[in-house]
C-alpha cells in the first residue's frame, strides 16, 4: 500500500519529495541526545532493529547540559558501562550548594548517598553521546545517521508508519513498527504530530559564555547573587562554564548596556574572576537560553512515542533534565522491548510508559517552578532583600532531613532500573 504524508503545518512542503529509497526497521528513534542514544542502546542490546536519526552532522555543540548524576551511573553500571565511561575526562561534584548573600549553602552533600558513585559526574555531553552510540555500534541491528533532518511523518489509516528525512545525498523514507520523538525542546516530531502542551512561565532566561579557569582552582560549582542577577559558575576542566540568570525577557535592556556593563556586573558579584571578564570581546561568545519548561498532555498516539525533553522541557534548574530524559528511555525500553519484538505495539503499552513517567515528571516540574518562584525571582529582584527560605535552612540543619534533598537530585522521584 502506498505511503500517505500527512499535511501538517510543521511540514516543508505539501508536494511529495523525490524519495531515493525506502528502509525498514523496528524502531525508529529520531534525535540523538541522551534519551535517543540511550534508548537505541538499549533497544539494540536485546536484538531489536534500531535505527537512531541526528539532525546535525556531530555531537559537537555548546552549553548542553553536562551532567550524570547518580540514578544514570546506576544504570550505566547495570550495563557493565560505568567504569569505561569514568576513563574519560569528567570531574566530579561531590555537593550542591546554593548561593547566598552569607556564603554557599550545602543543600545536597552526595557523598553521604550509599551507592558506588556518590556524586555527579561532569562530562562533555558529546563524549558521552559518543561513548553511547560507539557502544551501541558493537550490535549488528543498529544504524546511526547523521545529518538526518526530518521533515515528514508517515501515516497510514491514522497510524505513524515512521519518517521522511533529508541528509546531504537527498530523501528518504524510514519505515518502521515503532517511531520516537526524542528530539528535544525545539522538537520537529512534537510539531508534525500536532500534540499539545501544558506550558508555564519560568522566570529567568540564562545566558552561557566560558571563561578561562587558572590551575588549582576549586572544582565544586560556585555561586552568587545580587543586583538581581545571578552567576553560577561549573567546572569544565580547562575552562569556567558559567551560567548568568537574568529576569526573564530582561536580555534586550542588558544587550543595549553593552559587553561593558556585563563585564562589569560579573566582577561586581565574582571579584576574583574580575581578571577574566576581558575575555568576553563578542556577543558571539555569549549564548542565550530563554528557558521554559511544559509538558505534552499526551505523549503518544498510534505508533509514536514521545520521551525526554520531546515530550517535557524541563528547566535547568537542579541540572535534572538528562536524568529524567534517561529515565524515560529506560522505562519505555522496559515496557515496549517484547511488544516490538512481538510487532505489536498497542496504545496500552505507549499509555503505560506515560503514566508510569509522568507523575515523577509532574513533581519534580512543580519543585523546579516553586524554586524559581521562592529562590531565583526573588535573588533576580534588585529591590528585595534576598532571604534563604526557611525550609533549605531547616533541611540543611537537621540530621534526619539533609539527606532527602540530596537523594532527590540523585535519583528523582523513585529510582528507574533496566529489567533483567
Amino acid at each position: 500500500m502506498a505511503s500517505q504524508v500527512k499535511p501538517h503545518a510543521g511540514s516543508i512542503a505539501n508536494t511529495e519529495p523525490n524519495i531515493r529509497d525506502v528502509q525498514h526497521t523496528t524502531a525508529a528513534i529520531v534525535g540523538g541526545g541522551p534519551a535517543g542514544a540511550v534508548l537505541a542502546l538499549l533497544l539494540a542490546r536485546k536484538g531489536i532493529p534500531v535505527t537512531l536519526l541526528e539532525s546535525h552532522m556531530d555531537f559537537d555543540r555548546d552549553f548542553r547540559g553536562d551532567t550524570i548524576h547518580p540514578a544514570v551511573m546506576e544504570l550505566l553500571d547495570e550495563l557493565g558501562l560505568a567504569q569505561r565511561l569514568l576513563e574519560l575526562h569528567h570531574t566530579k561534584l561531590k555537593s550542591a550548594t546554593l548561593p547566598t548573600p552569607r556564603g554557599p549553602l550545602t543543600l545536597a552533600p552526595f557523598r553521604r548517598l550509599k551507592t558506588r558513585f556518590p556524586y555527579i559526574t561532569m562530562l562533555p555531553q558529546a563524549d558521552f553521546l559518543r561513548f553511547v552510540t560507539d557502544e551501541a555500534g558493537r550490535y549488528p541491528n543498529f544504524r546511526l545517521a547523521m545529518g538526518a533532518r526530518v521533515e515528514q511523518l508517515v501515516m497510514e489509516h491514522g497510524v505513524v508508519r515512521g519518517v521522511r528525512y533529508q541528509s546531504p545525498d537527498g530523501w528518504h523514507e524510514l519505515r518502521a513498527t515503532l517511531t520516537f520523538g526524542a528530539d528535544g525542546r525545539f522538537s520537529r516530531l512534537r510539531k508534525l504530530a500536532g500534540l499539545a502542551a501544558i506550558k508555564t512561565s519560568p522566570p529567568m532566561d540564562v545566558l552561557w559564555f566560558r571563561l578561562p579557569r587558572k590551575l588549582g582552582e576549586g572544582e565544586d560549582i560556585m555561586g552568587r547573587f545580587g543586583n538581581g542577577h545571578m552567576l553560577i559558575m561549573l567546572n569544565r576542566q580547562e575552562t569556567w562554564q558559567a551560567a548568568f540568570v537574568i529576569l526573564k525577557a530582561s536580555y534586550g535592556k542588558l544587550h543595549a548596556a553593552g559587553l561593558p556593563a556585563l563585564r562589569q556586573a560579573i566582577a561586581e558579584l565574582m571579584p576574583e574572576f574580575a581578571d577574566r571578564v576581558e575575555h568576553l570581546q563578542d556577543w558571539k561568545q555569549i549564548s542565550l537560553l530563554s528557558v521554559e519548561s511544559d509538558r505534552l498532555q499526551r505523549w503518544y498516539q498510534p505508533g509514536l512515542l514521545l520521551i525526554g525533553d520531546a515530550a517535557h522541557v524541563m528547566s535547568p534548574v537542579g541540572g535534572v533534565g538528562i536524568n529524567y530524559a534517561i529515565q524515560d528511555a529506560v522505562v519505555a525500553a522496559n515496557i515496549l522491548t517484547q511488544p516490538l519484538k512481538a510487532g505489536n505495539v498497542q496504545l496500552r503499552h505507549l499509555r503505560s510508559v506515560q503514566r508510569r513517567r509522568e507523575w515523577p515528571v509532574r513533581i519534580v516540574q512543580a519543585l523546579q517552578s516553586l524554586g524559581q518562584r521562592r529562590i531565583v525571582a526573588n535573588a533576580l529582584n534588585p529591590g528585595k532583600t534576598f532571604r534563604v527560605p526557611e525550609l533549605l535552612q531547616i533541611l540543611s540543619r537537621v540530621p534526619v532531613l539533609r539527606d532527602l534533598p540530596g537523594r532527590f537530585l540523585a535519583y528523582g522521584v523513585w529510582p528507574v532500573h533496566l529489567q533483567p
